[in-house]
């Protein structure tokens, strides 16, 4: 929660000049003045796309746009079209890499639909497999993921549709 409020954390010292809220919006479509951009896997003039830093499965990439902006309907034209055109080539890049069986692809627009960060339209891009929810998530109440956030950024961004 620390990391979803913009609260101090060892990266970001108490000192240290405070930053926006909004997770999302640290990540400017300026890479020079860009903090917390580690896992963009890929820039477009309007909207990017980014792993989420907790993910449901391996691959699970959000696409937004740069501007704070709730809901769908609020996107211009470009956003949108950026929006959609981001989603189709992360479905690409994602079956490249790792040949999932399926996909969830979504909005959870404002918190009662479920968006912990509703402030900010972010659509989920999630690759799932037959039979990824098993005893580990459903009783263990864990996941596990075969390899670190990095090489999935890197592995995506090497397969994203130019």
């Amino acid at each position: 929660m620390a990391y979803v409020r913009g609260e101090a954390t060892e990266e970001q010292p108490a000192h240290a000049e405070p930053r926006p809220l909004c997770p999302f919006c640290r990540i400017t479509d300026d890479p020079a003045t860009s903090t917390d951009d580690d896992l963009v896997v890929v820039r477009g003039e309007t909207a990017y796309a980014v792993l989420n830093l907790y993910p449901y499965n391996p691959g699970h990439v959000m696409v937004l746009p740069y501007r704070h902006v709730a809901d769908y309907v609020d996107l211009t034209d470009a956003e949108t079209a950026e929006v959609a055109a981001l989603t189709k080539a992360a479905l690409r890049a994602i079956r490249s890499v790792s040949q999932p069986h399926a996909f969830n692809v979504g909005l959870n627009l404002g918190e009662a639909a479920g968006g912990s960060l509703s402030g900010h339209l972010h659509q989920h891009v999630v690759p799932r497999w037959s039979g990824d929810s098993n005893f580990m998530t459903v009783i263990g109440g864990t996941k596990t993921l075969p390899q670190l956030l990095e090489q999935t950024r890197d592995l995506l961004a090497d397969a994203w549709p130019t």
